[in-house]
């Protein structure tokens, strides 16, 4: 094992002691994922862009004033390195949402999380693959690559955010920034053994995140462990006045609960059992490792109760007609006037605007885009409204208040993160609807507007990762985290280790 690959090893928390006990430096650090992004990616594609150039400049940057003792009062993750989802805005790198409608479209502008990671000296070592504009759940829908599993490159790293999961969980990157609308964090993470948090709606601005449907889209975490997801969450969440849906309070004290729960002390703390996420079309071996990690918390003193939450299982409709809605009003604006791409008719169709439209939206969207355009139009059309947009906003209102009456019993909510574990490439792809039911456990979260937290749970008879998920009430984040952080630690007792030690890197051996 080379210096560099020890490196990268490390979590990002041990990273940033390093940077502050003068071990090591930015540069070294940055480095040393570069040549594991050169040697990883052929195998996992994880990258649409890697701003290698970019990152060295900022690491320098940052090491230059600590050595000036210019760094005092910087965040913790201060000059470790990240991975950006390519759904966020980044000013001087190219920024596609995984798009032909927008490739070679670079920003003028940061978005608000990306000023608060430069601020911080944490050099961007690139934008990361999704489903185009993050609409899918395998990371199949790219206009550009297909995201491997590290696991298994034969399987899906989940979606849509499957470039952030699988750079994390290549070691590619340390952590990473993803966007979640539907589970879009959590569900890669449970696929490829990371840890993957959406913060409360409003507890991260979304000021410069790419729109898909704006009432359920968050910027959340992705990393290794529970400690590196609260550092992370602590630097880039609180107010934002250029966005209107962000919450004017101070982000919770989420890197406190973690190194609580680190204790394994959770006596106290009581969990409720969601009753509707279990049983038919979930996976045994999902189920298996659910219900072991379930057992350790009540080993750590917590009280297990079973909830029900009886309209969790209209989520997942009520959430397909609302997010698609959401995007045929959000993507009316890539038109081919203003910028992004431009498709020009050919000679011989009348020179219209409408026509222009017509033919850049048909050459720049891709089927998974086009398709929920069409049900979202349908969805929101004179006579129809009320119907569907309507009623599906009356069953969101029942779910936050499962929500609500949930939280006045117990501290936390759990269930598994996904009812499966990675799936093949193409296994999905010709029925959309399979793709959708693969949600189903994500999905009350983001119509709920509650905070939520996918960690490792172990791995599956065929060797891939189980995720165990969390929810806790809005606003009270570090709730989910002292839990987390709790079971993470009695898992490694229990498998002697952190679940990606199973993980096969020849790439790491080149790097």
């Amino acid at each position: 094992m080379t210096d560099a690959t020890e490196l990268v090893k490390l979590s990002a928390a041990e990273m940033a002691a390093k940077i502050r006990n003068k071990e090591v430096s930015s540069r070294e650090l940055t480095e040393a994922h570069l040549a594991v992004i050169e040697k990883a990616e052929p195998s996992i594609d994880a990258f649409l862009k890697v701003s290698a150039e970019t990152a060295l400049a900022e690491a320098d940057a940052f090491d230059a004033k600590n050595a000036k003792g210019e760094t005092e009062g910087l965040p913790e993750l201060a000059g470790v390195p990240i991975a950006i989802k390519d759904m966020i805005v980044t000013k001087g790198i190219e920024t596609t949402a995984a798009s032909k409608i927008l490739e070679g479209w670079v920003p003028p502008y940061d978005a608000t999380v990306i000023e608060k990671i430069k601020a911080a000296g944490m050099p961007i070592l690139g934008k990361t693959n999704l489903d185009e504009f993050a609409q899918g759940s395998s990371t199949e829908h790219s206009a550009f690559k297909t995201t491997k599993n590290p696991w298994n490159t034969e399987h899906v790293p989940g979606g849509s955010g499957g470039g952030s999961a699988s750079a994390v969980g290549a070691f590619e990157a340390p952590i990473a920034l993803g966007t979640d609308t539907g589970g879009s964090i959590r569900q890669p993470g449970a696929f490829t053994g990371t840890v993957g948090v959406k913060p409360t709606y409003g507890g991260v601005s979304r000021f410069g995140a790419i729109a898909m449907a704006s009432s359920l889209d968050q910027i959340g975490p992705v990393s290794r462990t529970v400690l590196d997801a609260a550092l992370l969450h602590e630097v880039i969440g609180g107010h934002d006045r250029r966005d209107s849906t962000s919450i004017p309070r101070e982000v919770p004290p989420v890197v406190a609960a973690a190194r609580e729960g680190q204790k394994m002390d959770l006596k106290g703390v009581k969990v409720g059992l969601i009753k509707e996420l279990s049983g038919e079309g979930f996976q045994p071996d999902v189920e298996a490792r659910f219900n072991e990690s379930v057992k350790l918390l009540e080993d750590m003193g917590a009280e297990v109760v079973e909830i029900s939450c009886p309209h969790f299982p209209a989520a997942l409709g009520a959430y397909y007609i609302i997010m698609p809605s959401e995007v045929s009003s959000n993507l009316a604006r890539y038109d081919g006037m203003r910028y992004g791409l431009r498709v020009m008719p050919p000679a011989g169709v009348p020179q219209t605007a409408a026509n222009m439209m017509a033919y850049t939206r048909e050459a720049g969207f891709g089927d998974e885009v086009k398709r929920r355009i069409i049900l979202g139009t349908y969805a929101l059309s004179a006579g129809y409204y009320d119907a569907w947009y309507g009623s599906a906003q009356k069953v969101r209102t029942l779910i936050i208040e499962d929500f609500a009456k949930a939280f006045e019993q117990v501290d936390v909510l759990v269930s598994p993160t996904a009812p499966t574990t990675a799936f093949k490439f193409g296994e999905k792809t010709a029925d959309p609807i399979t793709m959708y039911l693969g949600d189903v456990a994500t999905i009350p979260a983001n119509m709920g507007g509650v905070p939520a937290m996918s960690i490792p749970a172990g791995l599956s008879a065929d060797g891939l990762p189980v995720g165990f998920q969390f929810f806790a009430p809005q606003m009270q984040d570090e709730k989910m985290y002292k839990p987390a952080a709790a079971l993470e630690a009695a898992l490694e007792g229990k498998w002697g280790g952190p679940v990606w030690n199973s993980l096969k890197t020849p790439w790491l051996d080149e790097a």
